[in-house]
């Protein structure tokens, strides 16, 4: 009976947007922006503590966590795109399978991912771009963040199926918990004990326990219906249909994983042929990856938190509700872009100083990366929104296309091909080119997709009116 009962009236398919919005998008916001914090917090603490050069060593680390986040994403929310899609078609036993093997999915991954990171520090630390002067600093790092791989990749992807259960505030407050203690123990393993950069990556590892401890708490309470242990397992049906639905976020991050790699390589060559050298671009590079990944919690965070009206209204075929949602998405990520456009452009020095100390050569180059890079920052929030509408609703290929056009079809391209002609100015000019093409990009397929919709319903409406 009380399974029954939650399928039926689910204000997913009759609320105000406004409200339901505002209910999911804002703990989801804050769960990721906590975890970026995680991030961030280390390279405020290790920038002001270690200096310059542990700004670029958390940098040249940062792609293993990009790839992390990528996987959690291609789970978490297959998983639960998969769970509301069938939970608005009422097929409440498929429902059940899905989120059992996206458990297991989550848990075997975490394992895996951290087996490899360990076992291939150093390569994978040269391929991102360490020079001979920050690998050292680099492996103390990873070599210990490495061991908390497994609790964040479960916390990221768990929480995204603790949203699409109902519960986005218990899923934001898994995070925020965690972020609290980071900050804390940040302060008492650097300043206090000062342990250095070894510290930052243990109060990092500590904190992301006590949120997975947490996490892992809500699930023999879930509401939609209880979870048993017979639900667990890998279901390779269900494995690859949630795969399927989480390929264009997983291939987002990745390449972003590339174009963070390519980038860094770009930087460290370009830059020992100016007057910056290797790290001065290394270490800039590092603190807008940070700033870069705020942004990007923010806009993914807002499409997540719609991600359960979308997959609901699209299986319960209210096509019309589902524009009208994405629309609302779109227009709250341009206003938040915008906001980010004129603090770069006017604030460049006072933002970077937040990140630690370094020479007058560091700064000016990080004035001219913010203000050149992410000169169209203000277009940043169409193109994440965009691939998760269409995964949202189902439209794998879509997203696939979308999540590969801005970072790997005109990003990376860009980057080696205009510091060809531009040195290192080439670097920066790449950014904002493909800032605007994808937003373009992102345009038109909407567009077409809106036709389509349109044409659904209004068949729809000439059924029921026959």
């Amino acid at each position: 009976m009380e399974e029954k009962k939650n399928m039926q009236g689910n204000p997913l398919g009759y609320a105000p947007l406004g409200g339901l919005m505002r209910k999911f998008a804002i703990p989801s916001i804050i769960s990721l922006l906590v975890t970026a914090a995680y991030n961030m917090t280390d390279q405020i603490f290790i920038g002001h503590v270690v200096g310059m050069l542990g700004n670029a060593a958390t940098n040249v680390a940062f792609p293993v966590t990009t790839l992390l986040m990528a996987f959690a994403q291609l789970i978490g929310v297959g998983t639960a795109a998969n769970f509301n899609i069938n939970l608005g078609a009422k097929r409440l036993e498929e429902a059940k399978k899905f989120i059992g093997t996206g458990l297991t999915m989550m848990s075997v991954a975490g394992l895996l991912f951290m087996a490899v990171v360990l076992l291939f520090k150093t390569p994978i630390l040269l391929i991102c771009g360490a020079t001979e002067t920050v690998l050292p600093l680099a492996q103390d790092y990873l070599g210990i963040a490495a061991i908390g791989i497994p609790f964040l990749l479960f916390t990221s992807a768990a929480s995204m199926i603790i949203r699409a259960d109902g519960s986005p505030s218990y899923s934001m407050t898994c995070m925020v918990s965690g972020a609290v203690l980071n900050v804390f123990l940040d302060w008492l393993f650097l300043f206090a004990l000062d342990w250095g950069i070894q510290g930052a990556a243990l109060a990092t590892i500590v904190s992301q326990m006590f949120s997975f401890l947490r996490c892992i708490r809500y699930f023999p309470k879930f509401k939609t219906f209880p979870i048993r242990k017979d639900m667990l397992g890998l279901k390779w049906a269900y494995v690859g249909k949630i795969a399927k639905l989480g390929t264009s976020n997983f291939i987002n991050h990745t390449i972003m994983m590339m174009v963070n790699i390519v980038l860094n390589n770009s930087l460290t060559y370009y830059g020992a042929l100016s007057i910056y050298g290797k790290d001065i671009p290394l270490a800039v590079s590092g603190v807008a990856a940070k700033l870069n990944s705020i942004m990007i919690s923010f806009v993914v965070g807002l499409a997540q938190g719609c991600q359960p009206i979308l997959g609901f209204n699209m299986g319960a075929k209210n096509y019309d509700r589902v524009k009208a949602t994405y629309k609302k998405a779109v227009k709250t990520g341009l206003c938040f872009s915008a906001a980010a456009f004129l603090l770069f452009q006017f604030f460049p020095r006072e933002v970077i100083s937040i990140f630690g100390v370094g020479n007058e050569l560091y700064f000016q180059f990080a004035e001219k990366y913010l203000r050149v890079y992410l000169f169209m920052v203000f277009l940043f929030g169409l193109q994440p929104i965009t691939v998760n509408y269409f995964t949202s609703i189902g439209n794998v290929k879509q997203g696939i296309i979308l999540s590969a056009s801005r970072q790997g079809f005109i990003l990376i391209p860009m980057l080696l091909l205009l510091p060809l002609q531009f040195g290192l100015n080439g670097v920066l000019l790449a950014g904002p080119i493909s800032d605007a093409l994808a937003a373009l990009l992102s345009i038109t397929m909407v567009a077409i997709n809106f036709r389509g919709l349109s044409r659904q319903q209004a068949a729809l409406q000439k059924k029921a009116e026959g």
